[in-house]
């Protein structure tokens, strides 16, 4: 007879190989500078991002929701391009870095910002704690 613990669960989560590390596959150290960034440091500078497009667009737009979008686009892409990092990730020592192809670092930021904004692509993570967008853009978030 089967048992519950021989099928698992998706509480379990994804299934993981013993002696793996994140970002060992994109070549990134498994500790310090350069390794993948812990998980709540990116939906903590995530909040940081949006409550400063919220904080201008409430000052200078009435806080227009489309001011609101339009401001968090244009900070994610702009800084990403510029300086690798949004203020909300300057400010948890994070940065994106680019790990695969040749595509320059403004086409990064358009597409991983278009991706993060339909939100499904943010919540789909890969085995290296990367999302979607990330994958899709060819970056990862590492620590500084």
């Amino acid at each position: 007879m089967i048992d519950r613990k021989d099928l698992g669960s998706w509480m379990d989560g994804a299934p993981v190989e013993e002696g793996y590390v994140k970002g060992s596959s994109l070549g990134l150290p498994a500790q310090g500078a350069g390794a993948v960034a812990p998980f709540w440091r990116r939906p903590l500078s995530l909040v940081v991002d949006w409550g400063l497009c919220l904080l201008v667009s409430a000052l200078v737009f009435s806080g227009d929701p489309l001011a609101n979008l339009v401001l968090f686009f244009m900070v994610n892409v702009l800084f990403l391009s510029l300086f690798g990092a949004t203020p909300g990730q300057f400010v948890l020592r994070l940065r994106v870095l680019p790990v695969t192809g040749r595509s320059p670092m403004v086409l990064r930021a358009l597409v991983r910002t278009v991706l993060m904004l339909l939100l499904l692509p943010a919540v789909v993570w890969n085995r290296d704690t990367q999302p979607l967008h990330d994958v899709a853009a060819g970056t990862a978030v590492v620590t500084v």
